[in-house]
């Protein structure tokens, strides 16, 4: 059955493009700074549509490989972080230290990936 609707991601994209190339120019000082912000706002709901799904299996992953189980993510974080707490995982572990970077890395491409590119 044909899509009768475009992606959300799509939708979003064209409002900021509207936002950015045709109202911004149009105005200054407050309204600008608020435009400015919705715009901001829209693109990380944007960039949290395309990319959550496969960074929540990507997280699974990490964890399911560190803590040696199955099982949900919150469950596996919250056990991670216990044994973190309770020394029964070494901060030095190399596993630990790319879940912790890759988790950063993958906040940061939803948050603001400007971050990544310093």
């Amino acid at each position: 059955m044909p899509k009768s609707f475009p992606e959300s991601a799509l939708i979003l994209k064209a409002a900021v493009r509207y936002l950015e190339e045709e109202l911004m120019p149009t105005l200054d000082g407050y309204h600008r700074f608020k435009v400015r912000v919705t715009a901001n706002a829209l693109n990380l709901v944007r960039r949290e549509l395309e990319l959550a799904q496969s960074q929540r299996a990507a997280e699974h992953d990490r964890l399911v490989a560190l803590l040696g189980h199955d099982g949900d993510v919150e469950k596996l974080s919250l056990e991670l972080s216990d044994k973190i707490r309770n020394r029964g995982v070494s901060l030095g572990d190399p596993k630990l230290k790319e879940h912790i970077t890759s988790s950063l890395a993958e906040a940061l491409k939803i948050n603001n990936p400007k971050w990544l590119d310093r």
